[in-house]
């Protein structure tokens, strides 16, 4: 059975005080997707080195298929410097260039787009011309484009970005990513009706803004809904956002309700938060017992 989503762009290490993690949105959203239950496929690429060999071995560990990320012959695996300042807030040093800037356009890529039921790609992916290229090859062939915004200075143009908007369905970013954006669009007031004022301007499906400790607003169908974040004691962020999306987008894959979804997706993004690192194992099981603790 082909994968129900396709995740697109960075496979690399974050290297934090206590040691490196595994990482990347769209390596943490599919590790994510496939612990919660939801059958994924990952596209990136990996140096031959051992850093590679260990983002392999790590997602072989996981059951995910690694078939679509391949080892880069001269560039080395991806590195990020995570400086955890506080518990809350984490600054980055993106190495580049490296392996995930060169993912390559093959045509069993855009078939694997085109089998699945969405491909989900960040920003961060597209700061070099070739992965760039190969993004907006694949966009066309996609039936549902979700764009998980990951604005990382110096690594984004605006223009891409509003490229990126324009060829998508629903689109995910937190509150400073919203008010950044909207600056570029000549609206100034980051307020909930931004939601739907973006929605209409790029022809969205739906709008998510995640607000850390105060939950996520939703708007879709012509509707805001509103979560308001589940209380845990953090251990750090990182990859919070990309459990929220996973989450969010398994229970809108099943149909459910909109305010379901984003009441687990909080509940999902907050219990990453417990654990350091950007993929500890989580269950369904888990978002449930937090949900019905809070």
């Amino acid at each position: 059975m082909p994968p129900h989503a396709v995740c697109f762009g960075e496979a690399l290490w974050d290297v934090l005080p206590a040691g490196r993690q595994p990482g990347g949105a769209p390596f943490n959203v599919a590790v994510h997707l496939h612990q919660l239950g939801q059958p994924a496929r990952l596209i990136s690429r990996v140096g031959d080195d051992d850093l590679g060999a260990e983002l392999l071995a790590f997602l072989h560990e996981r059951g995910l298929n690694t078939d679509f990320v391949p080892r880069d012959q001269t560039q080395p695996t991806g590195v990020v410097e995570a400086n955890v300042g506080n518990r809350n807030e984490v600054t980055y040093n993106i190495v580049q260039p490296v392996a995930w800037d060169y993912i390559g356009y093959e045509e069993r890529l855009r078939r694997l787009v085109a089998e699945a039921d969405m491909l989900v790609f960040g920003s961060l992916a597209a700061r070099s011309p070739a992965t760039r290229e190969t993004l907006y090859r694949l966009l066309p062939a996609a039936r549902f484009r979700v764009f998980d915004v990951n604005l990382r200075p110096p690594h984004y143009a605006p223009e891409v970005v509003q490229h990126l908007l324009e060829n998508s369905d629903l689109v995910k970013m937190n509150h400073h990513e919203l008010t950044e954006i909207l600056g570029w669009l000549g609206r100034g007031e980051a307020d909930e009706s931004a939601l739907a004022w973006l929605a209409g301007r790029f022809e969205l499906q739906a709008v998510c803004v995640t607000r850390g400790a105060d939950g996520a607003l939703l708007w879709t169908g012509g509707q805001l809904y509103r979560s308001p974040g589940v209380p845990v004691e953090v251990a750090d962020t990182i990859g919070s956002g990309d459990a929220f999306l996973a989450a969010l987008l398994v229970d809108w894959l099943a149909g459910q309700s909109p305010p379901q979804g984003l009441r687990r997706a909080c509940a999902a993004g907050a219990l990453v938060a417990t654990q350091p690192g950007a993929t500890p194992r989580i269950s369904p099981a888990d978002v449930a017992a937090l949900l019905a603790t809070s």
